[in-house]
């Protein structure tokens, strides 16, 4: 028989560098979960992405165990990684921080292809677009 499943706890947490402070230990002490158990676990399993800020969705079950599944970084850490940007524009629409080529979205979309909806490569590059123009960013082609 399946456990039953008592919640979900969505977290960004940076990759290999899990520890009991805020977010993670207040969001799973409120669910009953082991934080300890968690930060061991998260760690050795994202131990070789380490640096790179990865979604986490955590299910928790009655009997207090947990599963997780950790999902592609956002598309604008990678904007920001690929580009050397510190942060994106202040004013979005008003000011340019920077510009982004094709190819560059193009690699962010083939990154990102597990968790994209998206039925086509157009619209994938489509959606990674959209991140481009909130960050403030302008597109090079």
């Amino acid at each position: 028989m399946a456990k039953k499943i008592t919640g979900f706890i969505k977290l960004q947490i940076e990759a290999g560098k899990a520890n009991p402070s805020p977010p993670i230990g207040p969001a799973l002490g409120q669910k009953g979960v082991n934080i300890m158990e968690f930060c061991k676990a998260f760690n050795a399993k994202t131990q070789k992405e380490a640096g790179t800020v990865l979604p986490t969705i955590i299910t928790v079950y009655s009997d207090r165990s947990f599963s997780f599944v950790t999902k592609t970084p956002p598309a604008s850490y990678l904007l920001k990684t690929k580009l050397k940007l510190k942060r994106g524009s202040q004013k979005p629409g008003t000011e340019v921080a920077g510009s982004v080529p094709k190819k560059v979205v193009e690699e962010i979309v083939e990154a990102k292809r597990p968790d994209l909806t998206a039925a086509s490569q157009e619209a994938a590059e489509r959606t990674i677009e959209g991140s481009i123009r909130a960050m403030g960013l302008k597109l090079d082609y």
